[in-house]
């Protein structure tokens, strides 16, 4: 019995030995693996210089290196879209210029050409369009208001004549055509008057109502040619010209009467 006592005695001795052991070393500390990696989530928390912000520094905005990129980005964007506004604007202008000129050229039949000094001498022999689209061309052109002593537009007005330039070329005897067709006839210069008018307000080369009958020179009204402006070395031919490109003195040219140059109708009030 006495021995039993004993051994629980030294048993519990022993115990209290490891506890005072255990007491005096330190004890294990025991991490989640959350707490033993806290750098993934602090890195997280420390924004990067590289990502945008803004804030107010003394009541002004302050931008990172981030922020001045996208600045730089802005600006570029906006002079893309300047630059892409006025070419639009340049190709508007050019399509309303391009509209007008189409517009205003669209009842004209030829081009008037530009003559040389050497051609000045002779008329343009090359037909700009036919009877038929010529006359088309000019549905009102006969002058009205007549008790008025007014000219139709397109007409110009001198005493009690209205003359017409015509824009294109024909024959003699299609010209001729043409102003009766609106009630008048090629022009008869009966005076330095009517040929200083003409040459004034002409900038080509135009039929006038003068032909030749045999050895005769006649107006389309059946006067013979008293007072005339030949020019000096003129061409042969047996109806005649009004050439507004040299001085009224002497400017009128002979020439076939099948050649093709531009007219002046006369139609009288």
């Amino acid at each position: 019995m006495k021995r039993a006592m004993e051994m629980q005695d030294i048993i519990k001795e022993e115990e209290r030995n490891k506890e005072d052991e255990g007491a005096s070393e330190p004890m294990l500390e025991v991490k989640t693996e959350e707490e033993a990696e806290p750098d993934h989530y602090s890195k997280l928390q420390i924004p990067s210089e590289d990502i945008y912000s803004e804030a107010l520094v003394g009541g002004a905005p302050f931008k990172t290196k981030a922020g001045k990129q996208t600045e730089g980005n802005t600006r570029l964007y906006r002079a893309a879209c300047l630059f892409l506004t006025i070419i639009c604007l340049v190709l508007l202008l050019v399509v309303i210029i391009l509209s007008v000129k189409l517009q205003t050229g669209s009842t004209v039949c030829p081009e008037r050409e530009e003559t040389t000094g050497a051609d000045r001498q002779s008329p343009p022999f090359a037909p700009t369009c036919s009877y038929e689209e010529c006359q088309a061309l000019l549905p009102n052109i006969q002058p009205q208001h007549r008790s008025c002593q007014q000219c139709a537009d397109g007409w110009l007005t001198l005493g009690r004549s209205c003359f017409f330039l015509s824009t294109f070329r024909l024959s003699w005897d299609e010209s001729q055509s043409i102003c009766i067709s609106k009630g008048g006839a090629l022009a008869v210069v009966t005076s330095q008057r009517v040929q200083s008018f003409l040459t004034k307000q002409g900038k080509m080369q135009y039929w006038i109502g003068l032909r030749r009958k045999e050895a005769t020179w006649t107006w389309v009204n059946n006067t013979v040619l008293r007072e005339s402006y030949w020019a000096d070395n003129t061409l042969e031919g047996d109806c005649g010209i009004l050439s507004s490109e040299s001085p009224h003195q002497k400017n009128w040219i002979k020439a076939s009467c099948k050649d093709y140059t531009y007219f002046i109708c006369q139609v009288q009030l």
